[in-house]
């Protein structure tokens, strides 16, 4: 393999053994099945949670990072069938459906965190 022992540094080591532990995290049986562009909107959703501030369907769904506005709904939407996410709303005022994870959602990031801290074990690479 030409440059294989110039790209192993311990840091890429690591990376890319975060990366085979996630694959196996998304593999687990019961695991749902997201693509990439869902994982990014579920990342950000649960991301906002963490921060306490959760965010809007409508927020969620004008991440025009992520793509347009009817894509974006299309994945809140199969990440709430996936039982990933849920919505509530504000006593009072039901006007906005705040996104919440669920406990499948919190559980899939617990397992990512695990694989990450396995990597943190592993013995450093030439």
């Amino acid at each position: 393999m030409l440059m294989y022992s110039a790209l192993k540094t311990p840091l890429t080591h690591a990376y890319f053994r975060f990366l085979q532990l996630a694959r196996a995290v998304q593999a687990l049986p019961g695991a749902s099945e997201m693509d990439a562009n869902e994982q990014a909107m579920l990342e950000a959703v649960v991301l906002r949670w963490h921060e306490k501030q959760a965010m809007t369907v409508r927020e969620a769904i004008s991440l025009a990072h992520l793509g347009s506005s009817a894509t974006l709904h299309k994945r809140v939407t199969r990440l709430r069938q996936k039982e990933l996410l849920t919505t509530v709303s504000e006593p009072g005022d039901r006007r906005a459906k705040f996104l919440i994870p669920t406990p499948k959602a919190l559980d899939y990031f617990h397992h990512m965190g695990q694989s990450m801290l396995q990597t943190q074990s592993l013995p450093t690479a030439p």
